[in-house]
């Protein structure tokens, strides 16, 4: 034996240290590397103005990936998110619309009233999915599938298929307004955020969430509601898709049927770049949302460099495809 085989393998530079710390901060470590590259290949990307504007186009996604947080630490998928923002978005919009075509009777109504509608919304697209899945064990693909179809069919009856123009200069704030300079969505996405990363970490049900997701069976044994769970999980997304409708159609000014197409897709790839692991447990809100800005900067510093859009969604592919693939490899403790 010599005298190398008894050296530790704790110190700073094993292979279990090195492997700890990418795991810990390596999308931190990506996310500062993507945006160095794109500083030196593009002198605007660093401007005040492009900074706020990827923070805007963040914004968004960044409130659905953390309502998809909650979902996938349970071994849980929403496919609806991208069709609950429009629903949300038409039915919020058609009571702060001063255009006669387009509202209900009475419309506008006071930005808080119409707010509240497309919270309700939301809520309660997620309350049908979680019913759904915690209470029949429908394979929440099947479940948010089937709602991600009938909600984009009833935002076409609600709306026949037209959008929503004119609204109120109360409602436009949430999404053009700001508070000391600070943009109303990135304060809406800093609430959101801090909130999540509150219940997460420092709740009961936060610790319930990791427990249902690490091991259900095992969680149920330990007294832990795992049908309860389940369900709130998915209201909390339903009610986040809301939000982001309402945001979209506030920043927009107006709401379209066709709102949300594929943000589910953008939603996920962001908890899965961020290191939320499909097999659940594993995960946290923090990477959510910088996995959120790197999609955000991948996307507007392509757009910087003149690269077409087409190549925007190889790229995210590959990322989701990686990010999927090292999870894997940690699952399997290699």
């Amino acid at each position: 034996m010599s005298l190398t085989d008894n050296k530790p393998t704790t110190g700073w530079f094993s292979s279990d240290r090195r492997r700890l710390l990418i795991q810990e901060y390596g999308i931190f470590l990506a996310f500062l590397l993507l945006s160095v590259i794109l500083s030196v290949s593009n002198e605007y990307f660093l401007t005040a103005g492009n900074i706020s504007n990827v923070l805007l186009q963040t914004s968004i996604n960044g409130v659905l990936a953390i309502g998809m947080t909650f979902v996938i630490l349970t071994r849980g998928i929403d496919l609806s998110v991208g069709s609950v923002v429009a629903f949300a978005g038409i039915v919020s919009a058609s009571l702060a619309t001063t255009s006669a075509t387009a509202g209900v009777p009475g419309a506008p109504y006071p930005a808080l009233i119409a707010l509240a509608a497309g919270f309700a919304v939301g809520l309660a697209c997620g309350v049908v999915v979680g019913f759904i899945v915690s209470r029949f064990a429908v394979p929440a693909f099947v479940a948010t599938l089937g709602m991600l179809s009938a909600a984009r069919g009833l935002t076409l009856i609600y709306g026949g298929g037209k959008p929503v123009p004119a609204l109120t200069p109360e409602f436009r704030w949430i999404g053009t307004g700001n508070i000391l300079g600070v943009p109303m969505p990135v304060v809406i996405l800093a609430v959101v955020f801090i909130v999540s990363w509150w219940i997460l970490n420092r709740t009961r049900f936060g610790r319930y969430i990791y427990a249902v997701g690490g091991n259900p069976h095992a969680a149920k044994t330990s007294g832990i509601n795992v049908t309860r769970i389940r369900f709130v999980v998915y209201c909390i997304s339903g009610a986040l898709a809301g939000l982001a409708g309402m945001m979209l159609s506030a920043r927009t000014g107006s709401a379209l049927p066709q709102a949300g197409i594929a943000y589910e897709l953008d939603a996920i790839a962001a908890v899965v770049i961020g290191g939320t692991s499909l097999s659940g447990g594993v995960g946290r809100v923090t990477g959510t949302l910088i996995g959120a800005l790197i999609i955000g900067v991948m996307n507007n510093g392509l757009d910087l460099l003149g690269i077409q859009s087409y190549y925007q969604q190889v790229l995210k592919g590959a990322l989701i495809v990686g990010a999927v693939m090292l999870d894997q490899k940690r699952n399997q403790g290699l």
